[in-house]
């Protein structure tokens, strides 16, 4: 394939409609526009949230508590889940990417406690729960952050 061979999917573009360019043209005069109102005008409508003066919800609705949005969010995995790979295998973000264990590493990979590994394991990620770091040690493995 070569660029001057390149062309829309069919049914996928459309020409150009001049809107109100006279009663001939078939969308004259309100040009699909209706009558009159605020919309109608040339900075028609208003800003997303807007209710005509009322006060809006996200005003409205009581704000409680305190939300971090500086937090690290981790991509979470079970020590159970290591059990895929085999033994003396180094596990990090990618190797768990490509088995599907997770979909994302978003601030990176932390791995949890729950369930046994019986497999002796190097584990690289970016953090470990105490209990998850206890039992890849006990299994003979070495729980790394990286």
């Amino acid at each position: 394939m070569k660029l001057h061979e390149l062309s829309p999917a069919p049914g996928s573009s459309k020409e150009a409609f001049r809107k109100g360019r006279g009663a001939g043209s078939g969308n004259g005069k309100t040009a699909g526009k209706g009558h009159k109102g605020q919309k109608a005008r040339s900075g028609g409508g208003v800003r997303p949230g807007f209710e005509g003066g009322q006060m809006p919800l996200q005003r409205r609705v009581p704000k409680r508590g305190f939300v971090n949005i500086f937090a690290t969010k981790y991509a979470t995995i079970n020590v159970s889940d290591l059990e895929k790979f085999e033994d003396g295998a180094v596990v990090d973000a990618q190797a768990l990417l490509e088995s599907g264990l997770i979909k994302k590493t978003l601030g990176g990979v932390k791995v949890l406690g729950n369930g046994e590994l019986t497999k002796k394991l190097t584990v690289n990620c970016a953090a470990f729960s105490a209990s998850a770091k206890e039992k890849i040690e006990k299994a003979g493995g070495k729980a790394e952050v990286k």
